[in-house]
């Protein structure tokens, strides 16, 4: 158990006691098998899922996390190819020109293959051939029933659980699950509901949070009928709040996936009281500089929802994990954003010192006008602009007519005897644009 206190402004302060649920050392032994069995193992799945249906329905719910499910697969064909090439050159040069024996010829073309894979092993690595090959295999035995460890660490991760919130004097209780994580975080959910029908209901409030999951890979499969009858328990419970964040940018996840309607279950949607599906709005929370980066890697997209924001945002995981607001008050707010219907604005601030501001600020409502703004520091009015002025940089990343840039000076320039903490809001709505705290250098 570890404990984070955390301070917002001058009076507000919450304390978080958390717990991290391990299974590195399932993860490792799979990881340890020989390339050639978890090879014949995720062929073996994947041909599965194919035969009944179930990767053509997860390759329509999301044809990134279809495509990245068939990566492993024809690497391991392509990588099989090379040996095989090589083998066969080797046959034809040193039979033909040389006139050695057949097998010799192919035992050093073969041995001539195995040791350019050996080589690129470092490569693969990098590529996350592995990593994703393990995962899919690990993913369909889940599904199908067959991983005895994994549900053993959850019965126990349960009842850590329930020996920690009982009589505990804590206002939410609150499970976090990432990709993977996102399903273990709902059957831990649903276990704890089965085992306490009060929960939630008489006490802490009972809260659900998963970002960028991948729950549909193993829930969509014909043999997952317990996963489903727990996440058919979550849609339906009145106990709890389940926060579902997406993002159509992630190759990992399922933006506009709802269980409800997509699962099949015997709780219609009209019925369904979770989840509450949320965009994380990446394009948003980020500069256009470091969203182009991001976004070329599908590993640092998925990623991306364990990582801070550039500009202040519907969607920031450690406000939402470690802030004073209870995941229902947060996800609930009328200002929250479901997947598809985000804020029309977007905004940065590049660079404050205490003599000027520099930034830009875009609303796709407004159309070519420049927006309003206003600059606060320290909760005061300091300056009004319009973000009307034109940025290169805003061109190449095609938001709007590029002509959204604002820069202001101070006048006088600010304090550098204390923090200063500046705010840049639309002066229509006082939506903030962007936020940053100018470090005291007196």
């Amino acid at each position: 158990m570890q404990t984070w206190t955390v301070r917002v402004g001058e009076s507000k302060q919450t304390e978080t006691i958390y717990a991290v649920m391990l299974w590195d050392d399932i993860v490792r032994a799979d990881m340890d098998r020989s390339l050639f069995i978890s090879a014949l193992f995720n062929a073996f799945a994947l041909l599965r899922v194919v035969a009944n249906g179930t990767f053509f329905r997860i390759f329509k719910a999301s044809w990134k996390c279809g495509c990245l499910i068939l990566y492993p697969f024809v690497m391991t064909l392509l990588l099989a190819g090379v040996v095989l090439l090589l083998a066969a050159l080797s046959y034809r040069v040193l039979t033909t020109a040389f006139g050695w024996p057949s097998w010799i010829s192919l035992a050093l073309g073969a041995a001539a293959g195995f040791a350019t894979l050996h080589r690129m092993m470092p490569w693969l690595e990098r590529a996350f051939l592995w990593q994703l090959m393990n995962d899919w295999v690990f993913n369909w035995q889940h599904a199908n029933g067959r991983r005895p460890d994994y549900t053993a660490r959850l019965e126990a991760f349960t009842d850590h659980i329930q020996s920690q919130i009982s009589g505990a004097e804590i206002d939410e209780i609150l499970l976090v699950g990432h990709s993977t994580g996102a399903l273990t975080a709902a059957e831990v959910a649903a276990r704890l509901l089965a085992r306490d029908k009060q929960l939630g209901r008489d006490g802490p409030a009972l809260s659900l949070l998963t970002l960028g999951s991948s729950l549909p890979i193993v829930a969509m499969q014909p043999g997952a009928h317990p996963i489903r009858a727990e996440i058919e328990s979550l849609v339906a419970s009145n106990s709890l709040v389940w926060a579902d964040y997406q993002a159509p940018q992630d190759w990992m996840n399922f933006p506009g996936f709802n269980p409800s309607r997509d699962l099949h279950l015997r709780v219609s949607q009209a019925e369904a009281a979770n989840p509450v599906i949320r965009s994380a709005e990446f394009r948003r929370i980020m500069s256009p500089q470091v969203y182009r980066r991001v976004n070329t890697s599908p590993f640092k997209t998925h990623f991306q929802f364990l990582m801070a924001n550039h500009t202040p945002g519907i969607y920031d995981v450690f406000a939402l994990t470690l802030g004073p607001l209870c995941l229902r008050d947060r996800v609930l707010d009328e200002n929250a954003s479901t997947l598809g219907n985000s804020y029309s604005i977007q905004g940065y601030i590049d660079e404050v010192s205490h003599t000027s501001i520099r930034g830009w600020g875009y609303d796709s409502s407004a159309g070519s006008s420049g927006i309003e703004i206003g600059i606060f520091v320290n909760d005061c009015p300091a300056q009004i602009a319009v973000a009307d002025q034109f940025r290169q940089d805003l061109m190449t990343a095609r938001i709007g007519n590029s002509h959204h840039g604002f820069e202001c000076k101070f006048d006088p320039p600010l304090s550098t005897a204390e923090d200063q903490n500046i705010l840049v809001r639309r002066l229509a709505d006082n939506f903030v644009i962007g936020a940053v705290v100018l470090r005291a250098t007196g």
